[in-house]
């Protein structure tokens, strides 16, 4: 890949900002060397870590990876044989791969949702002993512990013995009368490692000692006694073996380490990496980045697209940089998005508009965002943004004419291209800003549709900007050549920075000049230089884009109508789901008031059943001993079917009256009158009323319901008057068992509600049939027909014992009920 495209494109300053996240010397010594890879595998894998990072980060904080600056020199000294590291530098060292370890350990609690982090994990060696001796040996303050080993423990208390003695014996000499005249001062001092007194010049001859010095006046001289020179030699050997036996400690811990160098070496490694991960995870986290999809197809289309050095983010991370460096300048507003689209079968894009509109600043967006990617650096770019992994990049943006090299601005140019085109390696991206510029516009802009072609035809994607109208109608005539321009406020001529496809767009160079200042008296001369055709040329361009903005408008309004009514639709739908929400709990409520209807009329025709039963046994006893008369018999079946004709009025009234939607009464209804609640059909006697609500007595149990959901119901004085318009209902009362009635019911592939109504007109006929014992066939099956039949028996009124059948019976297949009398 060409080194001067990072350069123009000012990547270097992008990775400067990066290396700001760093936490370990590896990690930025890695960082600074930073480069985009042609390669598509390792691209796509580099990114999906930078978003894992970024994923940890988010959810998790930061990776607990930290590392002392002087890092790198205590892995250059572990690497010395025979060489201690000072106790600062095992304590950084411990402190570093103790790090790694709760780095490691951090990602495996993610419980394999971070892979490409836990492969690079999957090299740390665990150096928890060696952390563990190291800081047992070694305290908070640098210092060798004395229990570090017994030989130091020992020699530092005959140190503290001998220098307690030494100091008694000096401080008899301060506290002397016959020798405190000859000191100078009053303290003791040392000189050359020994401890001394400070005595007069004059006076050293009345002490015998040795001297080692005199003061810079020569009024004193340092003075070690004779008596403490026996001692002062005991602390200076007592020195050197407690040095020796510190150096012996720290040579054995830094060799803990030294044995163990392919270790330490993967570990720094899987740190390096791990911090480069994370650099790159948390500066796309700092400019709000996304991970762009790479396509195969050369397609580049990035959204909503901001300079990351614009940011205003990135421009803090750069202002603190050394001390000196003037602090870049940052903007009052952020970087303008901007959309840059080049789809096949175009390969190539040519970009128009006003100076000062945001050309060259989309040109460098552009390439800037794929050398980013290609280095594993999530884009500012808005999702589904897509890009190919070029092998080469190439721009020529900016004046870097040279006079030392005979330069001038269009033959610097021309040497860019020209060495574009010699080390041109496809896929490609080429960017040129200004192509063609710098000599006579006819022939810079036939020269810049050649070199365009020319790219293309090599399989180069190109970007270019110009003011050249033959690079325009070149642009808008030619196939696989896509036209784009930057937009400005009709009235002022101001830009909006937004790109428009489709069509070439004007320079406005007159309109942008007298905009920043210029003379009016220049502008006019300038309109009356231009020729017919080139004004004619202006006109045509400028209803163009009268023409493009009103087609916007109305695309913006289409899509503003399309919006509109997608949210309608989505709220009639919604109200849709509602009503037949609401329609569903009515039906469900109507359903459960029935059926508990229909339970309560099933009861009542039990106990009158049951009743006629009893009376039938009765009768049949006093049968024995007197003749039962036609009248008794037919007055216990006329009994009996009162009963039952009562039950089904009150059943079929509660029934007819749910259908119609019920209206609240036109007056309060008074205490004592009948009414219906209209949302369960339920008739009652009205019990109180109070402002908006009634309490309702329905068949001895009281409700509460509001005054609006009620219906009027009968007079209870009228009641019987429409007798006339209820079905009749017959019941036929048989009261001679029936010969042919089974014992047994058999509902194997029945559901379960069908096999419940089948066992309860089961247990009516028998009960009526005088069977004491039936059994009921269900099978195995799953069990769930088993445990409902079972349920629904030992709740019956009828039933007196529910068992299973005996195994040369059917087993569990069958269940035995015994009838009550």
């Amino acid at each position: 890949m060409s080194l001067a495209a990072p350069r123009a494109l000012e990547f270097d300053r992008v990775v400067d900002a990066v290396r700001h996240f760093a936490r370990t010397p590896m990690g930025d010594l890695r960082l600074a060397r930073l480069e985009p890879s042609p390669d598509p595998h390792k691209v796509t894998g580099w990114l999906a870590a930078t978003t894992e990072a970024a994923t940890f980060v988010t959810v998790h904080g930061t990776l607990p990876l930290s590392a002392s600056d002087d890092l790198l020199a205590t892995l250059d000294v572990l690497a010395i044989e025979q060489r201690a590291l000072e106790p600062p530098r095992l304590m950084a060292l411990a402190a570093f791969l103790e790090s790694v370890d709760r780095t490691q350990a951090a990602i495996r609690k993610g419980g394999g949702s971070f892979p490409h982090l836990e492969a690079v994990c999957s090299d740390i060696a665990s150096f928890k002993r060696e952390i563990d001796e190291t800081r047992a040996k070694i305290d908070a303050a640098g210092e060798i512990v004395d229990e570090a080993s017994p030989t130091l423990k020992s020699v530092r208390e005959q140190l503290r013995k001998q220098r307690s003695r030494l100091r008694r014996t000096l401080e008899s000499y301060l506290r002397g009368r016959e020798t405190a005249k000859y000191l100078q001062d009053h303290v003791i001092t040392e000189r050359n490692g020994r401890f001394v007194l400070v005595v007069k010049a004059e006076q050293r001859t009345n002490l015998p000692g040795i001297v080692h010095g005199a003061s810079a006046s020569g009024a004193s001289v340092y003075l070690e006694p004779l008596s403490t020179v026996e001692i002062n030699n005991d602390i200076v050997a007592l020195q050197e073996q407690e040095g020796e036996e510190v150096h012996r400690i720290l040579l054995a811990l830094t060799d803990l380490f030294r044995t163990r160098p392919l270790d330490v070496q993967r570990s720094v490694e899987a740190a390096a990496e791990l911090d480069v991960i994370q650099a790159r995870g948390r500066f796309s986290l700092a400019i709000d980045g996304v991970q762009p999809r790479l396509s195969t197809d050369g397609s580049l289309e990035l959204l909503a697209a901001r300079h990351p050095l614009l940011i205003a983010q990135v421009i803090d991370l750069l202002s603190a940089g050394e001390e000196g460096d003037p602090p870049p300048k940052r903007p009052a507003t952020g970087p303008v998005p901007v959309t840059i689209r080049l789809l096949p079968p175009a390969t190539a894009l040519l970009i128009t508009g006003p100076n000062t509109g945001g050309k060259t600043v989309a040109l460098k967006t552009a390439g800037l965002l794929c050398l980013m990617a290609q280095a594993g650096l999530r884009i500012p770019a808005a999702e589904g943004s897509r890009l190919p992994v070029f092998r080469s990049i190439f721009a020529d943006i900016g004046d870097e004419q040279s006079i030392e090299a005979s330069l001038s601005t269009f033959s610097a140019h021309i040497a860019h291209i020209v060495s574009m085109d010699r080390h041109l390696v496809t896929p490609a991206l080429v960017l040129l800003d200004e192509v063609g510029s710098g000599t006579d516009p006819i022939e810079g802009g036939a020269l810049g549709v050649a070199i365009i072609d020319r790219l293309r035809s090599r399989g180069a994607t190109v970007i270019a900007t110009s003011h050249y109208d033959s690079l325009k109608t070149y642009a808008s005539t030619t196939p696989g050549v896509a036209c784009a321009a930057f937009g400005f406020e009709p009235q002022s001529f101001a830009p909006t920075y937004q790109l428009v496809y489709g069509t070439p767009g004007r320079s406005l160079a007159l309109e942008i000049a007298a905009r920043l200042g210029l003379h009016p008296s220049v502008i006019d001369a300038a309109r009356q230089n231009v020729s017919a055709r080139e004004a004619q040329l202006a006109e045509h361009l400028a209803r163009i884009d009268r023409d493009v903005r009103a087609l916007e408008h109305e695309q913006r309004l289409v899509t503003r109508e399309r919006e509109v009514l997608k949210d309608t639709e989505a709220k009639l739908r919604q109200r849709d789901e509602q009503f037949k929400l609401r329609e569903e709990a009515s039906r469900k409520r109507l359903h459960d008031a029935v059926e508990g209807e229909v339970r309560q009329a099933r009861r009542e025709i039990d106990a009158v059943i049951a009743e006629l039963k009893a009376k039938t046994d009765r009768m049949a006893h006093e049968a024995l001993h007197r003749t039962t008369s036609t009248g008794d018999t037919g007055a216990a079946r006329a009994v009996a079917r009162t009963a039952v004709d009562a039950v089904a009025k009150r059943v079929l009234e509660s029934g007819t009256s749910t259908p119609a939607a019920p209206s609240p009464p036109s007056r309060p209804p008074a205490i004592g009158e009948r009414v219906i609640i209209g949302s369960l059909g339920l008739e009652g006697t009205v019990l109180s009323v109070h402002d908006d609500s009634v309490e309702v007595d329905v068949r001895g149990k009281r409700m509460r319901t509001p005054l609006a959901g009620l219906t009027m119901g009968k007079p209870t004085g009228d009641r019987g008057s429409g007798r006339h318009d209820l079905p009749r209902v017959t019941v036929r009362v048989d009261l001679q068992p029936r010969a042919s009635m089974p014992a047994d019911l058999n509902v194997i592939g029945c559901t379960v509600d069908e096999a419940l109504r089948r066992a309860e007109r089961f247990l009516d006929e028998s009960l009526l049939g005088d069977q004491r014992i039936v059994r009921f066939i269900h099978g195995y099956g799953t069990g769930q027909l088993k445990r409902a039949l079972t349920s629904f028996l030992q709740g019956h009124p009828l039933v007196q014992r529910v068992d299973s059948a005996p195994p040369e019976q059917g087993g569990g297949g069958v269940t035995v009920v015994e009838l009550k009398e």
